[in-house]
């Protein structure tokens, strides 16, 4: 079912409105997870985090590009679940879009600039939004346009 304008801005907005997101990855069937501050490139459907090249996540994304996580709330309320959940795929070039998304990044986290690593983004493919303040359990689902 497609979203529509309004219902797919709230899943921006969400992540927008977030800070950090929990990074799963894998290899050789053996599962890893790593939480990352984070900035929303809208334009190109990124998610863009600074971390180490040689860290576990960023490594094993490196060899296996399919990755997922979850967003939630900075503060949670009981009573008004809401998050999201991820899939997309590890960006390996740079180039214009990694400008574009150093920049979101660094807007968001100025003082980021004083912490080593480098800037990584996951281009989206599939997020499912709950929020339990719209009606229980309900789920709005976008998924990246097949080429």
């Amino acid at each position: 079912m497609k979203l529509t304008a309004k219902e797919e801005e709230k899943i921006w907005a969400f992540i927008r409105q977030q800070t950090v997101l929990n990074l799963a990855t894998t290899k050789d069937g053996v599962p890893w997870v790593a939480s990352c501050f984070f900035a929303l490139e809208l334009g190109h459907k990124l998610l863009v985090f600074k971390s180490d090249k040689t860290s576990r996540h960023i490594e094993e994304a490196l060899s296996n590009i399919e990755v997922a996580g979850s967003i939630l709330p900075d503060k949670l309320k009981v009573g008004k679940v809401r998050g999201i959940q991820f899939q997309g795929e590890f960006q390996t070039d740079g180039g214009e879009i990694l400008a574009i998304a150093k920049e979101k990044y660094y807007k968001k986290y100025p003082y980021a600039r004083a912490v080593p690593g480098d800037i990584w983004t996951i281009k989206l493919t599939y997020v499912k939004y709950t929020d339990n303040t719209l009606g229980f359990g309900k789920k709005l689902i976008w998924e990246a346009e097949r080429s």
